[in-house]
């Protein structure tokens, strides 16, 4: 018997509020991804984990 396969977990950590930019200051996702995770393949939420919300936050920290 084959275990089912684990979904990847939401990048969220509880800290949910939108900033001006349209960003949680969180995680980093807009709201139309936000709203849009659970119904995401394993492939996009792996490139919004790896890709996406590391360039992010890259440009928040060289905001600051």
């Amino acid at each position: 018997m084959n275990p089912s396969p684990t979904r990847i977990r939401t990048p969220c950590i509880g800290i949910c509020e939108l900033a001006a930019d349209g960003y949680c200051v969180g995680c980093l996702r807009n709201a139309a991804e936000i709203a849009a995770w659970r119904d995401l393949d394993d492939a996009e939420r792996t490139r919004l984990i790896d890709e996406v919300l590391p360039a992010r936050r890259d440009q928040w920290t060289t905001r600051a």
